[in-house]
């Protein structure tokens, strides 16, 4: 945790420069739809290998998710025309809602009672125990899990991720004030929102949260 900390900050360092000097406004110009596009699928496509596996999991719970996900994006926006697009913009979350009740349906009902003790963790609503096991009140610190420390080769293979994430999130800034119906967004501003992405890493590794920040479509 301490070494990742360390290669956090080292890392954070590449977005602040790159984002605040401008030096990312440079290539932002020269972005266009045309290269956003395969830019945002390709980050999309690169998740398959986590999200899949899950699935295959839990079939029977993880197929209706995506159904219903592609029912709300791409089906029901053409059949209940509205000034506000609510129910593509919401597909994750109306679908979400929709197959964890069914989930909790399954499960009051009895239908794994008699099932292995895994396949009752993938498919249960209350064996993850996220909710019970969960302090009521934590206020995260400041290098919490001790000083960081610093190796070369962490740090360069966690600047190699931030790029990686500076690439996307551009790609995702462009995508969701499209999405939003907003206008198109100045290439200072891109810039800016790399700059204080890095910002966020920063913060990342000063708390320990193990984990990097990114902006994902």
């Amino acid at each position: 945790m301490r070494g990742t900390q360390g290669a956090l900050i080292v890392a954070s360092t590449l977005q602040i420069i790159i984002g605040f000097s401008g030096l990312w406004r440079n290539v932002t110009r020269y972005l266009s739809p045309l290269s956003v596009a395969p830019l945002v699928a390709l980050a999309g496509f690169g998740l398959y290998e986590f999200g899949f596996p899950g699935v295959a999991k839990c079939i029977e719970i993880g197929l209706p998710q995506l159904i219903f996900l592609i029912v709300f994006s791409q089906y029901i926006p053409h059949v209940i025309r509205s000034e506000k697009p609510v129910f593509d913009r919401f597909a994750v979350i109306f679908s979400v809602a929709i197959v964890w009740l069914y989930a909790y349906l399954l499960t009051v009902g009895g239908a794994y009672k008699n099932a292995a003790p895994k396949t009752q963790s993938h498919y249960r609503v209350d064996r993850s125990g996220l909710v019970s096991a969960a302090p009521w009140i934590r206020i995260p610190y400041p290098f919490q899990w001790g000083a960081p420390t610093f190796d070369a080769g962490e740090a360069f293979a966690m600047m190699a991720a931030s790029f990686v994430a500076l690439v996307e999130s551009t790609g995702a800034f462009i995508a969701v004030s499209r999405y939003a119906s907003a206008t198109q967004v100045p290439p200072s501003i891109l810039s800016r929102g790399i700059g204080w992405q890095g910002v966020g890493i920063l913060l990342d590794g000063l708390f320990g949260t193990a984990n990097g920040s990114s902006v994902s479509v």
